[in-house]
């Protein structure tokens, strides 16, 4: 068994801080204490349930769900992949692009599964599908920077520098190749075809959202 950890981008710094960055995932955190508090009635009634959905009920859960998590290593494993990515994406859009991006792509994912599967009635949730848009905004914007990662095979950890392109076409691989299962999804398990369809998104319209006065490295 063996995986990897993105930390974060050695290869430039934002400009700006990422305030919208930041907010995000204050408000991912604050639902997930509201998740914790409130239970199952709070997850059935804010994530989305594909059935509903198609049958016109519930639209709103497509937004709110992006920032419901499962559990903890859920939301934990979510929001360090974003703060590897999303800071230097924030720089490149703006702040107001940014987040509207970062929407959208949320909502992108979300109704990619739920097309996938418009009769399942098991809850859908998570931020991955808007992050995976961010990782392909990032991939595209920035294909050669060197992603500071912990990189982990069986009992041996060390940390590592990897190209964006390589791990985060790794990473879009997996997804791609495990969306074939998508299926599965009717008795839980992960949304590959929501981090498919964000993926997508973002690495086809990051440039839409670029700023006009981005500077070039």
């Amino acid at each position: 068994m063996g995986g990897f950890i993105p930390l974060g981008d050695v290869s430039r710094r934002p400009v700006r801080m990422p305030v919208v960055t930041l907010l995000i995932i204050v408000v991912n955190v604050i639902a997930f204490v509201l998740e914790l508090i409130g239970g199952d009635p709070f997850v059935m009634r804010w994530a989305a349930i594909p059935q509903q959905v198609i049958y016109g009920h519930r639209w709103i859960t497509v937004l709110t769900a992006m920032f419901l998590h499962a559990g903890w290593l859920h939301i934990i494993g979510n929001m360090v992949y974003f703060w590897a990515f999303g800071p230097e994406i924030e720089d490149l859009m703006g702040r107001a692009r940014y987040l509207v991006f970062y929407l959208l792509g949320g909502i992108v994912a979300m109704v990619a599964q739920i097309a996938a599967t418009p009769h399942s009635t098991i809850p859908n949730l998570g931020a991955s599908g808007a992050i995976a848009a961010v990782m392909g905004a990032f991939i595209v914007t920035y294909p050669r920077d060197r992603i500071r990662s912990v990189l982990i095979i069986i009992v041996f950890v060390t940390v590592t520098f990897i190209p964006a392109a390589v791990l985060i076409g790794f990473w879009f691989l997996i997804q791609l190749f495990n969306a074939g299962a998508v299926a599965k999804v009717q008795t839980g398990g992960v949304a590959y075809l929501a981090h498919v369809g964000g993926f997508i998104f973002g690495a086809v319209t990051c440039r839409l959202f670029e700023r006009a006065d981005r500077q070039f490295a």
